[in-house]
């Protein structure tokens, strides 16, 4: 009876205090903070693979070069081996020879990954330029 007695007490206790507790804000001045940069909708819908939304924001006016978390959307095609969204990327002027924030181009990114049909893709435009 005793230690039934005491435990409630301790449980009410515990309650009490989590029910009256208040949230205090620490403002630290002068620190630096990683940023989590997210990847936007043209790049995220191109290494899904949906053709069709990639063709909309392209008629919108999606800018092929445009980089997204340090890549260009030829880079992510690559990466995923989207060969019909590259080579229409191609088309509509994306610069393969620019370099990523990890200082790779489209075609190494291909290689990196075992993209062998994107990587024959580039090869050929970056002949034919």
């Amino acid at each position: 009876m005793k230690k039934s007695i005491i435990i409630s007490a301790i449980a009410l206790c515990a309650s009490l205090v989590s029910v009256h507790a208040t949230q205090s804000q620490f403002i630290i001045e002068n620190q630096k903070t990683d940023v989590a940069i997210k990847v936007n909708s043209f790049c995220i819908s191109i290494a899904k693979g949906d053709m069709e939304t990639v063709k909309k924001l392209l008629e919108l006016g999606e800018d092929v070069n445009q980089k997204s978390d340090g890549m260009t959307p030829a880079m992510y095609a690559a990466k995923y081996n989207r060969t019909d969204i590259l080579m229409l990327l191609i088309a509509h002027g994306a610069d393969l020879k620019v370099k990523s924030i990890k200082k790779m181009t489209a075609l190494e990114y291909a290689q990196l990954h075992g993209a062998k049909d994107a990587y024959a893709i580039i090869e050929k435009a970056l002949t034919e330029k």
